[in-house]
């Protein structure tokens, strides 16, 4: 499994620019006027891993493999939009089938850049554009719930997703989050909430679009955002998209040394993928060989079978057994044949649970 991200936002807030620069392409457009970006775009980007890198190094790989991230960039949104203003609703429907949102609020001011609203107010930004994603999600139970209906009749299973439905429909329509929900634990009603792709109950990232003075240290606009995502229990990031561009021409010694300057650990894109990451509960495990060595996400949590799925299905299906070095040990004892002899190759079955970083080797039979 990949991550896909959504990037989500007003009008004129640097999407494009952003995604031009988190992609190192320029398929975006990117100019001083609202609705610059029509139809979405959309990038597969390598995840930076510099375990993979040392791995890929240590054992003389012919070939190496990052995980990736699906960024998904759609057009501007405005109040009114779930009603079909500005662009219309049809473009929330690109991100449903993404994991996370990243919603880009512009933090900076700048008299020679437009604002949709006229003025700086990152809060307001959010939340016009969480209620738009509120009434789009309430519109779908809304047009899911008759069919239910109709076939509950005939099939009394279906009267809790019914009773489930109407609730979230009145939840949603006073205003709040699917993901602040209590949705029952129950495999038919699942089924059905998983079928809706609920855009409020994805995890949100706030993504502050800041100027460089931003960056070195927090405003009260930040401040502002942060204060706000805590109670949303949602992450925030600071990016300045102008310097994102700039860092992406850059040699990877410069850039450490260009990020160095404003005390920045990652650039942008560490820090949404990252982000992105802990916020879904996903981890990378390896596979490494002469032929090639490759990183594999997974959710945190995974048995070794649904792990081994990712490669094959037939991994899964035919699992006999993982053998399982840990990164740590493999970089500390020099490879694959050193950890085998100082007993650190662990054979593991069935129950094993995927660690973070674990170097996997699995045998199956089909």
């Amino acid at each position: 499994m990949g991550l896909s991200i959504g990037i989500v936002g007003l009008p004129n807030v640097g999407k494009s620019t952003l995604f031009n620069a988190l992609t190192s392409t320029q398929k975006a457009d990117s100019a001083n006027y609202p609705f610059c970006t029509i139809e979405p775009n959309k990038a597969i980007v390598s995840v930076p891993d510099k375990r993979l890198d040392f791995l890929a190094d240590m054992v003389k790989s012919n070939n190496k493999v990052n995980a990736t991230v699906e960024f998904l960039d759609i057009a501007g949104l405005v109040k009114g939009a779930s009603k079909g203003e500005g662009l219309g609703n049809k473009f929330l429907s690109n991100i449903r089938e993404t994991q996370a949102i990243l919603q880009v609020v512009r933090c900076f001011d700048n008299d020679e850049i437009i604002h949709v609203d006229g003025c700086i107010d990152p809060v307001r930004d959010i939340e016009i554009i969480e209620t738009e994603l509120i009434l789009s999600d309430y519109q779908s139970v809304e047009n899911r719930i008759q069919g239910i209906i109709k076939s509950s009749r005939g099939d009394k299973k279906l009267i809790p997703v019914v009773n489930l439905f109407e609730s979230l429909m009145t939840h949603l329509g006073s205003g709040n989050v699917a993901k602040s929900f209590n949705f029952p634990e129950s495999e038919i009603c699942d089924y059905y909430v998983k079928d809706l792709q609920l855009l409020t109950n994805k995890p949100f990232i706030y993504c502050c679009n800041v100027d460089e003075n931003q960056l070195i240290s927090d405003d009260e606009v930040i401040n502002e955002v942060k204060n706000f995502a805590t109670k949303k229990n949602s992450s925030v990031i600071k990016v300045c998209a102008k310097m994102e561009e700039e860092l992406r021409e850059l040699s990877e010694e410069d850039r450490d040394d260009y990020l160095n300057v404003y005390n920045i650990m990652d650039s942008g894109l560490d820090q949404i993928i990252k982000t992105g990451y802990k916020s879904l509960g996903l981890i990378s495990y390896f596979t490494q060989g002469p032929k090639e060595t490759r990183a594999w996400t997974v959710k945190n949590g995974s048995y070794a079978p649904n792990a081994a799925g990712v490669i094959h299905t037939d991994f899964e299906r035919g699992f006999i057994r993982a053998q399982v070095i840990s990164y740590d040990d493999f970089i500390k004892f020099g490879g694959e044949q050193k950890c085998k002899d100082a007993g650190l190759l662990r054979t593991e079955g069935k129950d094993y649970q995927v660690k973070d970083g674990d170097i996997i080797e699995f045998l199956f039979n089909v």
